[in-house]
């Protein structure tokens, strides 16, 4: 099926089906009869309750196959046990869709796996799409069709608009649903997915993308069980235009094994996560409140009106919140650069004691008439230097007389810019808000979120109008050799026929080889110790840099492998690369790791000694193309010494792209034998000189998924 078939039936049912339906509205089974008469379902309501002739006042069935009709959809609000069987009856009687409420499965471990399993089995054998078990359900804002239990609704009812709501989590979508209502966000779709064992979060985040009632997707998402969907799913809402804001949980190790045993899901790095994100054009936030501002923002802007770029000026009446909000706006990853000369002129024309430059410091001097708040205002957002802007407020709406000044001149400015971005940082009053918002002014409650909330809105502007990913063509590599898996030179070998670069170097058995090895690459030389057991030959004394001359090389010869043998008896040794010094240059790490959920991913980082400790690393899903490695590089810190930082001659910043792309296809091609890769150092040189592989090791996947060198 294609992703998000038969939502439809969920959420525009044309009927309405509770099996296990009760007298009681405190139930499960007695709620969504409840809600769906309180807010007017205008579609039949069938309950299903074998012991009752009625229940709530409507004409109760025996069972399924007793309906008037088949349902579009059906609620299934009975004990975990009974839910297969009506499932079938359900799939028997041509429903099309059923949300299954009731818990006591896979979160409960085996037997409760078995009952879901054979939910999923119906599914697939009869064609009937399931939302759950073991969620909180569905609600399609406009029909009024309720298939949940969520005292959310218990007293009223969110206002139909853009916003949609899709959450693994119940108790989390359905509070994200109360906050919506409680700042006047309409609500176009609510979605909760629970257990998945066939409609997924996926479905729900492809079926909105087509959604026309939806513009804005928040999702909150503990783990992913599809990865090939999930991408698919959020690459049809980027296409769409439909903006999607994730607040994944679970992003400690704590929260990660609180997530695998509150789902029955492996929760996947977190890092990796934010890649997908990053790669896929879904906004990341790290808590509700954000999920909030953003989502609200993103509802007040579009269509249209993102920013395309990170630079914001920052506009007060004061000179300490300037600097407050310059803090908060560079923490958040957005530029404040200096305003344009002719902009700072139209400002100072108008507040001749401002300070104009960026943060804008109007002086309370704009509180006097609303004219000149908007002059002020005009000038700044009027400048191409800047792709927002963000007016701090606080609490000067609460001040009738001030209320009036800003009301009027935001008015007129929206009149007279319609197209520009103005931000504003505001702490109500709740009337205030709503009348800015209808406006089309994005408000937020103080100076970090608003600029967190800036800073999202950047991303998804940027990520609207960027190109959607497109994997590198295939490549034709030999088959692995089992010497790949088993030491440096056999990796480095391997990664060589993949386009990665490496030195010439020779495998010797004996000290006179060795000589004869370095004779050939030139001195001076470094020799290491060749073993599949020692993965990290230093810890053994396993190699030995900058041998200048025979008589040193069989010292050193002798000397290395009495220490390995002193502190590894155990070890096979298989023999000794003998390998040209490198010297200079900058040292990077590459690596990939084949990532549980969504496959191989590509690392680059700050390499050498210090790479465990210096954490400055770019991850991406593999394979990338050259322009992904090259934003990859960029976005080190290291990446100042390649570009030639005090003074040092330029890398070969190419090259070292050029190897990334090689490592990610060659990661990509045999995702399905190797687990891990690590090359460090990957030394890159001075820029038309290349970049050299000095370590490599490959570790293989067994048919378990297990790591094996």
């Amino acid at each position: 099926m294609r992703l998000g078939e038969g939502l439809d039936a969920v959420f525009e049912p044309r009927s309405i089906a509770i099996v296990g339906a009760s007298q009681d509205p405190t139930k499960i089974g007695g709620r969504p009869v409840q809600l769906l008469r309180k807010h007017g379902y205008a579609g039949p309501i069938f309950p299903v309750n074998p012991r009752a002739a009625e229940v709530q006042g409507l004409p109760a069935f025996a069972s399924v196959a007793d309906l008037p009709q088949a349902a579009d959809l059906a609620v299934i609000a009975v004990p975990a046990e009974a839910a297969p069987q009506a499932v079938q009856d359900c799939a028997n009687r041509g429903v099309r869709a059923a949300v299954v409420l009731s818990s006591g499965f896979s979160e409960l471990g085996q037997k409760g796996a078995d009952l879901q399993r054979r939910l999923g089995d119906i599914a697939a054998r009869t064609g009937i799409r399931l939302v759950g078990p073991n969620c909180l359900g569905t609600v399609g804002v406009a029909d009024r069709a309720i298939a949940t239990f969520s005292i959310v609704l218990e007293s009223e009812m969110p206002s139909p608009g853009p916003l949609a709501i899709v959450s693994q989590s119940g108790n989390l979508g359905s509070f994200t649903m109360r906050l919506a209502m409680e700042r006047g966000i309409g609500v176009s779709r609510f979605m909760t997915t629970g257990n998945e064992c066939d409609l997924d979060i996926a479905d729900g985040l492809a079926w909105l993308a087509g959604d026309p009632a939806t513009r804005v997707i928040l999702c909150c998402m503990e783990t992913c069980r599809d990865s090939a969907k999930l991408v698919a799913a959020l690459d049809a809402a980027r296409k769409a235009g439909k903006p999607v804001v994730v607040l994944k949980i679970g992003s400690s190790d704590v929260g990660q094994a609180a997530a695998a045993s509150h789902t029955g899901a492996l929760a996947g790095s977190d890092a990796v996560f934010d890649a997908v994100f990053e790669r896929h054009g879904a906004i990341r936030v790290r808590s509700i409140e954000q999920l909030m501002n953003v989502g609200h923002a993103a509802t007040v802007l579009l269509p249209g009106g993102l920013p395309k770029g990170k630079r914001v000026a920052l506009i007060t009446a004061s000179g300490g919140f300037g600097v407050m909000m310059a803090d908060a706006a560079s923490a958040a990853g957005l530029a404040v650069p200096r305003l344009s000369e002719a902009a700072q002129q139209s400002v100072l024309s108008v507040v001749p004691y401002a300070s104009a430059r960026n943060p804008v410091d109007t002086t309370a001097q704009v509180s006097s008439r609303p004219e000149i708040m908007e002059e002020v205002l005009r000038a700044v957002l009027a400048d191409e230097t800047c792709d927002a802007a963000m007016l701090l407020l606080s609490s000067s709406l609460h001040l009738p007389r001030l209320r009036t000044v800003y009301m009027e001149a935001l008015r007129r400015l929206r009149a007279a810019l319609p197209d520009r971005l103005l931000m504003l940082v505001v702490k109500g009053p709740a009337d205030a808000v709503e009348e800015l918002n209808a406006m089309g002014y994005p408000t937020v409650d103080g100076i970090d979120a608003a600029c967190a909330t800036l800073a999202s809105l950047a991303a998804m502007g940027q990520a609207s109008t960027a190109p959607l990913p497109s994997e590198p063509d295939p490549i034709d590599l030999p088959q692995l050799r089992p010497e790949a898996l088993a030491h440096e030179h056999g990796a480095k070998a391997a990664l060589a026929e993949a386009g990665l670069p490496v030195l010439r170097e020779h495998m010797v058995a004996d000290v006179d080889a060795a000589v004869a090895a370095a004779n050939d690459v030139g001195y001076p030389v470094v020799i290491k110790i060749v073993s599949p057991d020692l993965p990290h030959k230093t810890e053994v004394g396993g190699v030995v840099v900058g041998i200048a001359g025979e008589p040193e090389m069989r010292e050193a010869y002798a000397s290395m492998m009495a220490s390995v043998r002193a502190r590894a008896p155990g070890a096979r040794l298989e023999g000794v690369l003998v390998a040209p010094m490198v010297s200079g240059g900058v040292e990077l790490i590459l690596g990939t790791k084949n990532d549980p959920i969504f496959g191989p991913v590509v690392v680059a980082g700050m390499g050498g000694i210090y790479a465990e400790i210096m954490q400055d690393v770019a991850l991406r899903t593999a394979p990338v193309d050259r322009a992904t490695a090259l934003e990859m590089l960029r976005s080190l810190r290291v990446y100042k010494m390649l570009d030639g930082a005090r003074g040092r001659p330029k890398a070969d910043i190419a090259a070292a792209a050029d190897a990334i792309v090689a490592l990610s296809r060659f990661a990509g091609h045999h995702r399905d034998v190797i687990g891990e890769i690590d090359v460090n150092p990957l030394v890159v040189l001075p820029e038309a000189q290349g970049a050299v592989a000095l370590d490599a090791l490959i570790v293989g996947v067994t048919s378990h998924g297990k790591e094996t060198t």
